[in-house]
């Protein structure tokens, strides 16, 4: 199928990107749409549902405008895949009219509610059966936040006309004019229902949480036929929905880390780091979660992940709050500018410390100041903050699978500053690899939905495609590096 295409939609959470990538897998046109968030009081965070389907549209229809503009023929594409924002969910009746607003992955508004679950005893339960831990980061607490204080959402629920779904599902289900319900293993293992062990929903989970009569959506692999759509007449001819999964696994897929001990760590406003460990799920004892890192009808591998709570939000609050420079792109310049650290360093527990620490309740701080520190010290300390955490990642990941890792794939816009990745390679003593795509999650999504399709002939006809990358190991400062990577150790406890 060398004159197929494939058109990828990464429905994110500030915009929804649409590629339409050809046999070779490279990228022939891309379109973005905004999309709105809405922060509320009591730390929620929402988007309107139907807005979110439009969204999609909209991208849809301004990509296959420029395909066409720019000579490309749209009755060549064969098929889509879709990479979602995580943990983001609707709930919606059985007309298919929303019953809230999306809750977005970011809300909080459930904090009391994993209190009471912890203090019923629920956690030890809840991580053997899902990987995860009890936290409002995941979709299931805001459920039963949502039953527990919208009535509307109790009484369907109650009566079982309450159909729950990740982004990933409401977007199927509207492509399809509702004939598709369903959702994939990566975006189900997020929810806090879905038994990693078995691939089934949990129903005694379910029970504990009081959602017995949830209705919840089919599960497939990620790359499976859900359905058929033509985005609502955009295209004259309907295509396959050959893809669904998360966006972080999706990019995971997109770097091909295919075999146990490789890695990617998306270096975005927070950051998440998935380790594929194989075929079989591990616990961990160092404060990851365990996750299906990406599936195939024949094929499903599991993931470490960790979760970093403040990454690139770090920089930007140095920039916006302190005002010590005005443009990321001195950012480099500068961290080359000192000899040394200083000894200064940024905890960026702004919004509490993530894996491997889970120190929800810690506060940031700035440790190390002398009359010696200058404000391009604590700017370097802000950017050290970012490899620093990953590092912590990867020596809890290792211990908990046993792999060691193999290669480091990253990406994200804080890539492109050069100290930032030969500090992680040095820290990490291994390969750091930047495939330099900026869309890697539509390109795993690609990649899922080419496969089912058979325009992507197998996994190991992926590798071969030639896509633009720098590697880059330790250097002569890796040294240096350690031992201030032991002064970060002193100071995060």
């Amino acid at each position: 199928m060398s004159d197929s295409y494939i058109l990828a939609i990464d429905q994110g959470t500030s915009s929804t990107k649409t590629i339409i990538f050809d046999a070779q897998g490279k990228a022939l046109f891309k379109a973005t749409e905004p999309l709105k968030t809405n922060y509320l009081d009591g730390n929620r965070v929402e988007q309107e549902a139907e807005e979110i389907y439009q969204n999609v549209l909209a991208s849809v229809k301004k990509c296959l405008e420029g395909f066409k503009e720019v000579g490309g023929d749209a009755s060549l594409i064969q098929s889509c895949g879709i990479s979602n924002q995580r943990e983001t969910f609707i709930l919606w009746d059985s007309k298919g009219q929303p019953l809230y607003n999306a809750v977005v992955w970011q809300c909080k508004r459930s904090i009391d509610v994993c209190s009471r679950l912890e203090s019923e005893g629920l956690g030890k339960k809840l991580n053997q059966k899902t990987g995860l831990i009890i936290d409002p980061y995941f979709s299931g607490t805001k459920v039963i936040w949502l039953y527990e204080n919208e009535s509307k959402v109790k009484e369907a629920i109650d009566k079982g006309d309450c159909f729950f779904g990740t982004v990933d599902s409401w977007l199927l289900f509207k492509m399809t004019g509702g004939k598709s319900y369903m959702t994939d293993y990566t975006n189900a293992s997020r929810t806090m229902f879905f038994n990693l062990n078995n691939l089934h929903w949990d129903q005694e989970l379910l029970a504990d949480f009081g959602l017995t009569n949830l209705d919840l959506p089919e599960l497939k692999p990620s790359s499976s036929h859900f359905g058929v759509t033509n985005f609502d007449g955009l295209l004259d001819h309907e295509i396959s929905i050959s893809a669904m999964i998360g966006d972080s696994h999706a990019a995971a897929f997109g770097e091909c880390c295919f075999e146990p001990g490789n890695a990617k760590a998306t270096l975005g406003t927070g950051s998440s780091i998935l380790m594929n460990i194989g075929s079989e799920p591990k616990s961990s004892q160092n404060g990851m979660v365990t996750t299906i890192c990406w599936s195939t009808e024949d094929r499903i591998d599991y993931a470490l992940e960790g979760i970093i709570v403040s990454a690139g939000a770090t920089i930007e609050w140095v920039k916006n709050q302190l005002g010590l420079f005005e443009n990321t792109g001195e950012l480099e310049k500068i961290c080359l500018s000192l000899d040394s650290n200083g000894g200064v360093y940024i905890v960026p527990a702004f919004s509490g410390m993530g894996a491997p620490h889970w120190d929800m309740s810690r506060k940031a701080t700035i440790e190390g100041l002398s009359f010696d520190s200058t404000k391009n010290h604590v700017i370097r300390a802000a950017v050290e903050s970012i490899p620093y955490q990953i590092k912590d990642v990867i020596v809890a990941m290792e211990a908990d699978s046993g792999t060691p890792l193999t290669e480091l794939k990253i990406d994200g816009g804080i890539t492109s500053n050069k100290f930032v990745v030969q500090f992680l390679a040095d820290l990490l003593e291994r390969k750091v690899t930047n495939i330099e795509i900026a869309d890697v999650s539509a390109l795993g999504a690609g990649y899922l939905a080419g496969l089912k399709v058979g325009v992507y002939q197998s996994i190991d006809h992926l590798k071969t495609f030639q896509q633009d990358e720098t590697s880059t190991s330790a250097g002569a400062d890796a040294e240096k590096v350690m031992k201030y990577y032991e002064g970060w150790k002193k100071v995060i406890g």
